[in-house]
């Protein structure tokens, strides 16, 4: 059509990310982000309030440990599916983590692997 321009902000690749495409699209004015929707939705597991929040790397691990062995809302063993939200928390904080904090979720890590009997 003369007189209309294409705009450039959204690539082709970006404006097709549907459900159906394999994004997680979410509607406007919704607020929040898609992590929050997968950790409130998703089959993972029910964790404390505030675990990422608790001050040592073994109460982190307590806590984790606890948790996945008491879910019912996981499809992988108890010791993948709390690494594996020990991992989605490190990886969607990501700059926001402090040095030191960063340090203690990966000795959370380590506490993991000690509380489950299993080889670091």
């Amino acid at each position: 059509m003369p007189g209309r321009t294409k705009s450039k902000t959204h690539s082709r690749s970006t404006h097709r990310r549907g459900v159906a495409a394999g994004g997680m699209s979410r509607k406007p004015g919704s607020g929040g982000k898609w992590s929050q929707k997968v950790r409130r939705e998703s089959d993972a597991m029910d964790l404390q309030t505030g675990v990422f929040k608790l001050g040592s790397a073994r109460a982190i691990a307590n806590s984790l440990k606890k948790s996945s062995e008491a879910s019912h809302r996981r499809k992988s063993s108890p010791f993948r599916s709390a690494m594996s939200m020990l991992n989605f928390e490190i990886n969607r904080a990501g700059k926001n983590l402090s040095q030191e904090r960063i340090h203690l979720l990966n000795q959370a890590k380590v506490e993991l692997r000690k509380a489950f009997n299993r080889a670091p």
